[in-house]
């Protein structure tokens, strides 16, 4: 009996070891990925699981370095999904707070998720919703923010995000929908891609609805307002350098 404190505090260290080894692993793919161009993602893996006994199903991912995307897809995915891109820390609290005041309405309203909780989910998460879920997100999401500049975030969210059925990042969508490579996206091009986020299996880039030519419309007018590529880069330029 004399024993059972010092037994305990010895539960209780290898305890806090084991804890603390399962929070480095759990940051280790963050970390890598920091600098290791994802050979896949989590959606990516859950589509070819969900479609494992199509034998025509055929996922098309193609990474290119952001330097070889043109400029108007960055700002056009900023435009559409995440105007609070360059200040937030992963969470936009004004878009959050705008959603739970405006709860209830009639219809049914757009979610207020970042580009990096996006992210978040297309790397690491499975498709659902539940509270488990948008806390290993929200996790991930600040793992991501802490460890990885906003120029990163954006050159792996514009390679992985799924533009259509099978159709991963820029340089898949450029070829798939335009025949050209994601270097020479136009403008216009590049509002059509984003149109179709968050929702690709809804919306088609290569038969846009009326609400998507509208969308389109409107994220052009937005890359306008919010000062174009130049503005987008040099955001990012200095996010880099402040790290």
């Amino acid at each position: 009996m004399t024993n059972t404190p010092q037994r305990r505090r010895k539960l209780r260290w290898r305890l806090l070891r084991w804890l603390g080894l399962a929070w480095l692993m759990s940051l280790l793919p963050v970390i890598l990925l920091a600098f290791i161009d994802p050979p896949t993602s989590a959606y990516m893996l859950a589509r070819q699981w969900q479609g494992r006994h199509d034998t025509n199903l055929v996922l098309h991912y193609q990474w290119v370095d952001l330097d070889h995307v043109s400029p108007q897809l960055p700002i056009a995915v900023v435009a559409a999904e995440d105007q609070n891109f360059q200040t937030h820390h992963g969470f936009d609290l004004g878009a959050i707070s705008t959603v739970l005041a405006r709860r209830g309405q009639a219809g049914r309203m757009r979610g207020a998720s970042t580009i990096s909780q996006q992210l978040a989910k297309n790397l690491f998460l499975w498709d659902g919703r539940s509270w488990l879920r948008k806390g290993i997100e929200a996790y991930y999401t600040l793992a991501i923010e802490l460890l990885w500049s906003k120029r990163r975030i954006l050159e792996v969210y514009v390679n992985v995000v799924e533009f259509g059925d099978g159709i991963y990042g820029a340089q898949a969508a450029a070829q798939r929908f335009f025949g050209i490579s994601a270097a020479k996206l136009s403008a216009r091009q590049a509002a059509a891609l984003a149109s179709v986020l968050p929702n690709p299996k809804r919306f088609r880039v290569d038969a846009p609805s009326a609400y998507q030519l509208r969308r389109r419309a409107w994220i052009e007018r937005q890359v306008r307002q919010l000062g174009g590529p130049t503005w987008l880069q040099a955001c990012c330029e200095s996010k880099s350098r402040s790290r």
